[in-house]
């Protein structure tokens, strides 16, 4: 039971996925804080952007969660007909290559036709698929998953502004932390990609702080 309740994550919270959404709910919420006039602004106003910057971010959080719910689905779906079409294949040859299109080009390059044929037979002894793809329990949990993370990856940048009673200085402190979870995205990045940490980490702040002033820039 333990293994099922942890696969889910371990799908959906793997580095890349950790670092778009992570990223994503950054410039979303620094669209709003960057464009508040602290000078100008009083504590209503700094309210109504904290209110504004979580809604924001939990609506996308939940469209998010369904654009993976969409892309699970798909997947589910690619499975069937993939099954389906191995079965159907008119000789071996051809029910080898089907599988052999299905994984990854490196590993199918070197993997003999012993294994292929292996694979083959292992699948022809699989149950008959569902009619239709269905999204299952684990799919509604990496949901859940996504849509947290954009969510709560608003607060530690927002937070200042709660605890803080100077709007300049909590403006700074919302910076140096937005800064901060920026080269930190971009370090796990590296090491997820074989690229140098540092750099990357350095790099995600730099590209981040764009994005955030394109946004800033457009009305986002």
């Amino acid at each position: 039971m333990a293994d099922v309740s942890t696969r889910p994550f371990k799908r959906v919270l793997d580095p890349m996925d950790r670092v778009s959404e992570v990223l994503f709910g950054l410039i979303m919420v620094l669209t709003s804080t960057g464009s508040i006039s602290i000078a100008a602004a009083d504590q209503a106003q700094i309210r109504t952007m904290l209110i504004g910057a979580l809604g924001c971010n939990l609506a996308w959080g939940i469209i998010d969660g369904g654009m993976y719910l969409m892309a699970r689905l798909n997947e589910h779906g690619q499975k069937i007909e993939t099954l389906r079409a191995l079965r159907a294949a008119a000789d071996l040859a051809a029910a080898r290559q089907i599988i052999a299109e299905t994984l990854p080009p490196l590993l199918a390059s070197v993997l003999p036709a012993e294994q292929l044929e292996l694979m083959r037979q292992k699948m022809h002894a699989l149950p008959d698929p569902a009619e239709h793809p269905r999204v299952t329990a684990d799919d509604w949990l990496g949901a859940a998953a996504v849509c947290l993370l954009v969510f709560l990856s608003t607060f530690p940048v927002v937070i200042p502004f709660l605890a803080m009673n100077d709007a300049r200085s909590a403006l700074r402190v919302s910076n140096a932390v937005a800064v901060a979870m920026m080269f930190v995205c971009g370090y796990a990045f590296g090491r997820s990609a074989g690229l140098p940490p540092w750099a990357m980490g350095c790099a995600m702040v730099v590209v981040g702080g764009a994005l955030v002033g394109i946004a800033v820039a457009l009305g986002g």
